[in-house]
């Protein structure tokens, strides 16, 4: 009997469905009480766990080693630690108008998160651009925003987002750092086994972030937060991504020509340089937005799959580009394996 394969042809990520089955699950079945104290725990265990994950799958050494292309990975970097957020910040115009404060509070998170790894090797290798320049800019990325983005959120969103604080400080520091830089040292003893099991942990993660979401949304909906979005606000919200996205593609793109970089590295840019990871956002929510995480990722997993069907269309048309008929050197083995993520198109 042959497995059943998601149809290559359909434009939805079908992990994009899963989140949305969980959505809808907590809005029909939220955690409540004793139910709500478990998966809130077992939601803050499954977060630790993830991030542990990361720390051990990454690499540093076979990281370090593309530091030799560092004005792309610092134009990457600069384009999503800063460009992002400067868009986001220019947003606020918008509010109340067009996005209320909660949405726009989750709209400024997302230009903060880290770029994606799989999905920015996957879209990158299909334009026959600079694979290995992908991969490393992607895991620089991550890493970085591990310790920056909950600083940039804690110095951007302020009070308004759900309450930071040192004690908010503290709990990335212990759910995310922490368990990060454990992963790190024992690597060097289960790196191997997470190599040869990376399909199970795969989805593991995959079940961990469906976790986080259950919990934040639940809390979400005893808390009565979805009564302040009407479909007009997130009509209005979807618009605004889309012109968010395609500032980012053009920059990245012509930006990276007036820099000088050749084509292989420009689509490496643009890929790495103007997408937001949903594996690593997710998680960051939960613990910086506590009961209000729900609306703050809204614009993350709406943005995240927006993200997947431009880009896969722009990745066939560069495919077919006349410059793109040299065949590009693939990224050695040992590269593939520094991915941080969750081994999916979602990353």
């Amino acid at each position: 009997m042959k497995r059943l394969k998601w149809p290559s042809w359909l434009p939805i990520d079908p992990y994009i469905l899963l989140l949305l089955g969980t959505v809808g699950l907590a809005a029909l079945l939220p955690a409540r009480g004793t139910g709500a104290e478990v998966a809130s725990g077992a939601s803050t265990a499954a977060i630790a766990f993830l991030f542990f994950l990361y720390g051990a799958r990454l690499s540093t050494r076979e990281a370090m080693d593309g530091v030799r292309h560092w004005r792309l990975h610092i134009t990457v970097l600069a384009c999503t630690f800063v460009l992002f957020p400067l868009l986001g910040l220019a947003a606020r115009g918008l509010e109340p108008v067009v996005l209320n404060h909660s949405l726009y509070t989750g709209l400024l998170f997302l230009t903060l998160v880290p770029s994606t790894v799989q999905s920015s090797i996957a879209f990158t290798s299909m334009a026959r651009g600079n694979v290995p320049a992908a991969i490393c800019a992607g895991s620089f990325s991550s890493l970085v925003g591990i310790v920056l983005t909950p600083l940039l959120a804690a110095a951007l969103l302020g009070g308004s987002g759900g309450g930071f604080s040192a004690d908010s400080l503290l709990k990335i520091v212990l759910q995310l750092l922490v368990p990060f830089l454990a992963g790190q040292l024992l690597r060097r003893w289960i790196g191997g086994f997470i190599a040869r099991h990376k399909k199970v942990l795969g989805y593991v993660d995959r079940g961990s972030i469906l976790l986080v979401v259950y919990t934040a949304f639940s809390e979400g909906m005893v808390q009565g937060i979805w009564h302040q979005v009407s479909p007009l606000r997130l009509g209005g919200l979807l618009a605004v991504e889309a012109v968010l996205l395609a500032v980012m593609l053009a920059i990245t793109w012509y930006g990276s020509k007036a820099l000088g970089f050749n084509r292989e590295d420009r689509i490496a840019i643009q890929f790495a340089g103007s997408k937001k990871s949903l594996a690593s956002g997710l998680p960051m929510a939960s613990v910086l937005f506590g009961a209000h995480a729900s609306l703050a990722v809204l614009p993350l997993m709406l943005f995240h799959q927006m993200q997947l069907m431009v880009c896969a269309v722009i990745a066939k048309r560069r495919s077919r580009d006349p410059e793109a008929e040299r065949p590009v050197t693939p990224a050695p083995a040992a590269e593939s394996r520094i991915a941080v993520g969750t081994g999916t198109r979602s990353g």
